[in-house]
């Protein structure tokens, strides 16, 4: 691929042949290999470039676990799987282009996917590092001084207007097998997360459960593959229906789009609960409510993130491998040590009540 993309770069340095950011692309690459809420948070991207480029063919790059929530195509748009240690995934990458344009908002490594794949302008965002990691790159985009949320954001990459707010209906239902319900009004606790350091305690999500019963609500557990031990532990008896990591991705969508209330960390999943337009109380204990809160392309969404603002440290500023002014959000592993978190301070920060009041809200009910 390497070497492809190498030949390629070769044949537009040679001497008659000047490259230029094209007026209106036929085809478009979105090239990426994130994480799935920073696959879903791409989202903003997506429409600006429908709404930009009406008629182009959009492809867009995805881990392909998470290909089956594209196969309605929103916005148009074509997710293609793609696996940088599975060399077959690149075959119907080839033949979907050459591309006019690609646009890579995440690791700029990926912009020698894109060069290889014939793209003929290629825009990213700046502060990468290696800086071999620029080379293909055409046009490099700081990130902007203002702050807002990384869906914004990563739009930044196509001039323009920002693009409308977020409509459910712009996101045809993925296909998937049938998942039973559990009740006409139900609420789904999603105690998995991507680190240790977001997950909330045990006795916890046990009384929030609790009360959430008492007023009707039917509860569902949920937590990803490998994370039953969580769901044991909050509910030992197994009073409660769960689905600890058996769903796909899109029988999990099709759960939260039935919920009357998804309460879970700041992870994958309460951003798949926001695209589903489930009412969603997402806990942000070292994650950015600013960066990866519902911002303006969410803004209509029932969303509401609990979180401790200014919580004293999470200071680190690093966003993408980027060094950005003013984000504050904590990447530290867990564990003691230099660099090291060894208690999630910032989660045991937001309590029950807290937690409940802001479930309340969101169901129509009194907390008292």
């Amino acid at each position: 691929m390497f070497a492809l993309a190498a030949a390629r770069m070769l044949a537009a340095a040679l001497p008659g042949r000047r490259r230029a950011m094209p007026v209106s692309p036929g085809r478009v690459l979105i090239a990426h290999h994130l994480l799935l809420g920073d696959t879903i948070m791409l989202t903003p991207l997506l429409a600006k470039c429908r709404a930009r480029w009406p008629d182009a063919d959009i492809v867009m790059t995805v881990p392909a676990p998470f290909a089956a929530l594209y196969s309605g195509r929103p916005y148009g748009v074509r997710a293609l799987p793609y696996d940088p240690r599975d060399v077959a995934t690149l075959a119907p990458l080839r033949a979907a282009g050459p591309f006019d344009l690609a646009l890579v908002p995440g690791d700029n490594r990926l912009s020698w996917l894109a060069r290889a794949l014939g793209a003929a302008w290629i825009v990213a965002f700046a502060g990468d590092s290696p800086p071999y990691k620029d080379w293909p790159v055409d046009e490099l985009r700081p990130y902007p001084a203002t702050p807002m949320a990384w869906g914004d954001l990563a739009a930044g990459l196509v001039d323009g207007p920002p693009p409308a707010p977020y409509r459910v209906a712009d996101w045809p239902a993925p296909a998937a097998a049938a998942v039973a319900a559990p009740g006409a009004r139900y609420c789904v606790l999603h105690a998995g997360a991507s680190t240790p350091l977001k997950l909330w305690p045990a006795a916890r999500w046990r009384e929030l459960g609790q009360r959430l019963a008492a007023r009707g609500c039917a509860v569902v557990l949920s937590a990803g593959p490998g994370e039953a031990a969580l769901l044991d532990a909050i509910d030992p008896g197994h009073a409660w229906p769960r689905h600890a990591g058996t769903l796909s991705l899109a029988q999990l969508w099709h759960v939260l789009a039935g919920a009357a209330l998804v309460v879970c960390p700041d992870t994958g999943i309460a951003h798949l609960a926001r695209l589903a337009g489930a009412p969603t109380v997402a806990l942000f204990g070292p994650g950015s409510a600013l960066v990866s809160g519902a911002g303006a392309f969410w803004a209509q969404s029932p969303f509401t993130a609990v979180t401790v603002a200014d919580f004293p440290c999470r200071d680190q500023r690093i966003t993408m491998k980027r060094d950005v002014a003013w984000i504050r959000r904590c990447e530290r592993l867990p564990g003691s040590g230099p660099g090291r978190c060894a208690e999630p301070r910032c989660m045991l920060a937001l309590t029950t009540d807290v937690v409940w009041r802001a479930a309340a809200e969101r169901l129509l009910l009194d907390p008292g």
